[in-house]
């Protein structure tokens, strides 16, 4: 069906404008102007994560040529844990609790760009390896981080833990106000020079050898691709926290629906609907039934089921 790309953009796109248009005005009671004023940065908060996350997502399995792996596969997540736990060991619950949140922020993101960057040139920049390896290594990389902030975790005391478990699970609803300029300004910037490389994505879809023989400078391309990949999931993990399967299952959704691999569709569609995922499971659980839970750990939840069905799925192939 060749108009089913624009139909599913177009079918998603009056979903996440219905997701925003109810997480802004239902159950509004008082004064509208504070009212929105309030959901109005915990959207723009909310839509950061989803481009951030969706994006990064399609297009680190672009590079890799592989629709299983994600950046927080590859150890994003521990590496912001054992970040928060240093931070928590070695300067105490009161530096911790108020250090200056842009600082925070900062170091969070340049220590996992800095990580990121290390780790994919070396797996993706030299020689082709094989998915085992790459799996391999994130899941090496990740148990060694978790064994560190597990070690610091035991010897700090019971109250300092407790303070700090809460920054282990992503939170949605508690985005800080005073960093969403900056975030959002690293993202405009970033997504300016992804959309001047756009004519480029679909050519390194097909592969190294197909793209350089089509006269893409891959070497090139590729290191400014994964350091923006870096930098986006850096910015989203420290904004709200990790969240290991929510780009997985958004990006495997984008592809089943859009019926095709052209980045000029599958990239708006994962945006689309991590925005509905998020804005609208956040006024589902807030608004509608007033539930208690994380959205994060139901999404999580089902990516995770998602991830297990692209192995099996795999593995029977």
């Amino acid at each position: 069906m060749p108009d089913r790309p624009r139909l599913v953009l177009l079918v998603l796109t009056v979903l996440a404008l219905a997701s925003v248009i109810c997480f802004m005005t239902l159950g509004v009671r008082g004064n509208w102007g504070f009212v929105l004023h309030f959901r109005g940065q915990k959207l723009a908060g909310l839509l950061l994560v989803a481009c951030s996350v969706a994006v990064s997502t399609v297009l680190f399995q672009t590079v890799t040529n592989n629709r299983i792996l994600t950046p927080s596969i590859m150890g994003f997540d521990a590496l912001f844990i054992l970040v928060q736990t240093s931070i928590m060991f070695f300067l105490g619950t009161g530096v911790f609790a108020l250090m200056d949140p842009h600082l925070r922020f900062g170091l969070e993101v340049v220590l996992m760009v800095g990580f990121a960057g290390l780790l994919f040139r070396w797996l993706f920049l030299g020689e082709e390896r094989s998915l085992h390896l790459v799996v391999l290594i994130g899941i090496v990389f990740g148990v060694f981080f978790r064994s560190l902030s597990g070690f610091m975790q035991r010897l700090l005391d019971p109250n300092a833990f407790q303070v700090l478990q809460d920054s282990f699970f992503a939170s949605f609803s508690t985005i800080d106000p005073t960093l969403l300029g900056l975030s959002w300004g690293i993202v405009a910037v970033l997504g300016l020079v992804l959309w001047r490389m756009g004519h480029c994505f679909d050519i390194l879809a097909l592969g190294r050898a197909q793209a350089i023989s089509l006269g893409v400078d891959y070497r090139r391309v590729v290191i400014v691709l994964l350091l923006i990949i870096s930098v986006l999931v850096a910015v989203s993990t420290a904004l709200v926290g990790p969240v290991t399967f929510f780009g997985l299952l958004v990006a495997s959704l984008a592809h089943g629906l859009v019926g095709t691999s052209r980045h000029r569709y599958i990239l708006p569609a994962a945006v689309l609907l991590a925005v509905i995922c998020l804005v609208g499971g956040q006024t589902l659980m807030e608004r509608v039934f007033a539930f208690d839970t994380a959205l994060s750990i139901i999404i999580e939840f089902i990516g995770g089921i998602t991830f297990i069905f692209l192995i099996i799925r795999g593995a029977a192939r």
